[in-house]
């Protein structure tokens, strides 16, 4: 017992070592992204980086319901979008005088403001907005969905079919969201200037500070018993039926917290680059995000990030050097990945490149087992747990 007892208290101080580790590197990484990059980068460059970022944040979504639960969603393009929407709503109406109506609105002859524009006058209620619309949403779908156990790839087609559905409503109402154009023209934010280089500056950081309480968010989520039901969700979900568990719960209540994510990555997206359209619904967009993640690594988070800034600063040298190659390029890198990659390039490195690494040194592979249940702390916690309980 106190063998067991010391082995825990060991594995708790390994842990908490590793944690201020990766607090540490995480520090240090914003503190050049904020302090040193901006100094080497242009405004646009920065601005560049700044939605290459926010695009990290959407990806971490995808990697928490993908990675971890096991729904594959080609339809996350949506809720980013619908929370760019929200935030454009709240920047068109910003610099207007009451009763004034957005330019596009007297185009096609609306004479007062639709209800549902008019709350978006208030900024807070537009910060709320932009992830609780997504994800009232995203839980409003799961449950419906969840409930009648549909899963796998017939899950990933309903999601597909909702981008159809929203794409072609949006893109059909000119009069309420200037249709396919899309909202664009901001001025202020706050009384901040958007296309004031200390205003990008400011969007900038936000994002920065905001992709890593996300990341610290997924982190927690994904850790403990929560993150071990979610990836036994993920793995053999009958199974963790028939231990009295109900996976729609929590499949519905993680689906909303990444829609969330999208929300609020729209949000960040779309002050950075001024407009928000139909075409973040678009399915080819949905379908990047996951291609972005899987590049990265499913399941590592920090993967979901490498492969969304990654790949989309691939895709712009790419698009600027050689425009007419870069979905063919695309297309490469998602069967390269697929074929000699599964687990991606962070999964990859966390897998195999170490154990090679002390292939090289002489050193004996890791061998990564199962411990023992009798010695297994977390097992033996959970035991003592239970017995005090039952007495």
């Amino acid at each position: 017992m106190n063998d067991i007892a010391v082995k825990r208290k060991q594995i708790k101080q390994q842990r908490q070592r590793k944690l201020w580790l990766e607090v540490g590197i995480i520090s240090a990484i914003a503190i050049i992204l904020i302090l040193i990059f901006p100094q080497f980068l242009s405004g646009f460059r920065q601005n560049l980086l700044g939605r290459f970022l926010s695009l990290a944040i959407l990806a971490l979504g995808i990697d928490l319901i993908w990675g971890y639960t096991g729904l594959l969603s080609l339809g996350h393009g949506v809720f980013f979008a619908l929370g760019g929407y929200a935030l454009a709503m709240h920047l068109t109406l910003a610099p207007l005088e009451p009763g004034t109506l957005p330019g596009f609105m007297s185009l096609y002859g609306v004479e007062t403001l639709p209800w549902f524009w008019q709350p978006f006058t208030s900024f807070p209620f537009t910060l709320l907005m932009v992830f609780a619309i997504p994800s009232l949403l995203a839980g409003i779908f799961g449950y419906l969905v969840f409930r009648n156990r549909i899963r796998g790839v017939y899950f990933s087609i309903l999601t597909q079919a909702t981008v159809i559905v929203f794409f072609n409503f949006f893109n059909g109402q000119q009069e309420l969201f200037n249709g396919s154009n899309g909202l664009t023209s901001y001025r202020t934010l706050l009384g901040l200037t958007i296309n004031e280089p200390r205003s990008q500056y400011i969007f900038y950081v936000a994002t920065i500070l905001v992709l890593i309480a996300i990341y610290a968010l997924c982190r927690w989520l994904t850790s403990g018993r929560f993150g071990k039901l979610l990836i036994a969700i993920r793995d053999d979900e009958p199974r963790l039926r028939f231990t009295g568990y109900n996976p729609t719960t929590y499949k519905v209540f993680i689906f909303a917290v990444s829609a969330a994510i999208a929300g609020i990555a729209g949000a960040l997206f779309t002050v950075q680059t001024g407009i928000i359209s139909p075409g973040a619904m678009d399915i080819v967009f949905s379908i990047e995000i996951v291609i972005w993640v899987a590049v990265g690594g499913r399941a590592t988070l920090i993967g979901a990030i490498f492969g969304a800034v990654a790949v989309n600063i691939a895709k712009r040298a790419f698009s600027e050097n050689f425009p007419d190659m870069w979905l063919f390029f695309q297309g490469a890198l998602f069967l390269i990945v697929v074929l000699a990659l599964p687990n991606g390039v962070v999964g990859w490195i966390r897998d195999e490149a170490v154990n090679k690494i002390r292939f090289l040194l002489g050193k004996s592979p890791e061998i990564a087992t199962y411990p023992q249940i009798e010695t297994d702390p977390d097992i033996q916690q959970e035991r003592d747990e239970f017995t005090s309980s039952e007495l």
